[in-house]
């Protein structure tokens, strides 16, 4: 192999596949990547034989082949080299890379025994415009559970219907569920509805990779793997691709544990209630506890935490309430984390019942809603 190729866009893939290498003693072949050309490109694999990263650049071929060297180490390397031209050029396993008035031999192993990466069916697959897609990711993806004993929940629950994704997080104690709207219907896809659990890692490197880039992201089905796939407007092949595999099992039916119905029903400023929980989370105590109470008849909640340690603390706010006067109380971390994720100006508060499941979403925007359960009856 010999290829010539710009040092910044040498430098910009190598950043994005290093994302997933680490130190793997049983195989430390993971700590590399995988070089090969392909037609007029060359392409950069690494996995961590759960999550894998591959990604294209333009280049100038003067000889096919294929090498593996280590990830983070041709990460620094390339990024010490003068903003020119590269050349890298194969000797046996090693690879020769020149650059200016530098040249440089790294050693290299045997490309046959880097893992393969799983081939797909292209015919089936879903186009989404990816800022939709992330911004759904980055309101449930700190949701999901962290408890391997339920590894069905640990993940990210992606629903496909004719019109939108679902995607999905609980980890028992508060859920999150946004609705993502499809420009055109699902196509290419045999089933009509489809849906898998996404692990939370895996997620987060989608979030992390795709991050700033505009365009669609197409999403490629398999019983066991799934393929997100970011395509290039002016290359015959795709800027980025990151396979995954699946969580095994089913996810819970979570649709059960949403209200329909509310007992009480709250418009407040978000900005507001948020202040004022972080004000009232600092006299929580061990169990994070804020006490709140809607009185309907003034029109206001009162927010309520105190410490054995600390003190205590009260304040209130104007609300618009309809139904009953009510007392609920909560974890401060799981209304914090819902209401930092709703952007809207006012939000609804819905509540079932004292000690039920209650429900924060913008006000205007029915795709997104955030359950939380009390923590015990005041």
């Amino acid at each position: 192999m010999k290829v010539e190729v710009l040092k910044e866009n040498l430098k910009t893939n190598i950043g994005i596949i290093e994302r997933i290498v680490g130190k793997n003693l049983s195989l430390p072949i993971l700590q590399n990547v995988l070089i090969t050309t392909d037609d007029n490109f060359l392409s950069l694999i690494s996995t961590d034989l759960e999550i894998s990263i591959k990604v294209w650049m333009l280049v100038k071929i003067i000889k096919r082949g294929s090498v593996v060297v280590g990830a983070k180490f041709l990460s620094q390397f390339i990024s010490s080299l003068p903003n020119e031209k590269i050349t890298i050029e194969q000797a046996q396993q090693d690879i020769h890379i020149a650059c200016a008035n530098i040249k440089t031999q790294i050693r290299g192993y045997n490309p046959e025994e880097f893992p393969l990466i799983p081939e797909f069916n292209t015919a089936e697959y879903v186009e989404v415009e990816g800022g939709k897609l992330l911004r759904g990711l980055s309101l449930v993806i700190d949701i999901a559970s962290s408890v391997q004993s339920r590894p069905e929940i640990s993940g990210i629950y992606f629903s496909f219907s004719k019109n939108s994704i679902k995607v999905v997080a609980t980890d028992s104690f508060r859920l999150g569920e946004k609705n993502i709207h499809l420009e055109e219907p699902l196509k290419n896809v045999k089933e009509k509805e489809y849906s898998f659990i996404l692990p939370q890692k895996s997620a987060r490197e989608i979030l992390n990779i795709l991050e700033n880039k505009e365009g669609l992201v197409r999403i490629y089905f398999s019983p066991n793997q799934v393929l997100f796939e970011f395509p290039s407007k002016d290359m015959a092949r795709p800027q980025i691709q990151i396979t995954s595999r699946l969580i095994e099992g089913e996810y819970p039916n979570y649709q059960d544990i949403i209200p329909t119905a509310f007992k009480t029903n709250v418009i407040v400023k978000r900005d507001e209630f948020l202040n004022q929980i972080k004000t009232a989370s600092l006299f929580s105590g061990k169990i994070n506890e804020v006490k709140i109470s809607i009185d309907k008849d003034k029109q206001e909640m009162e927010i309520f935490a105190s410490s054995p340690d600390i003190g205590e603390h009260h304040s209130s706010i104007p609300i618009k309430a309809e139904g009953e006067s009510m007392k609920i109380s909560f974890n401060y971390k799981y209304l914090m984390d819902g209401l930092s994720h709703i952007k809207s100006s006012e939000l609804m508060f819905n509540i079932s019942k004292e000690e039920g499941p209650c429900i924060l979403k913008p006000v205007g925007d029915s795709s997104y809603i955030y359950v939380a359960m009390p923590i015990k009856l005041m």
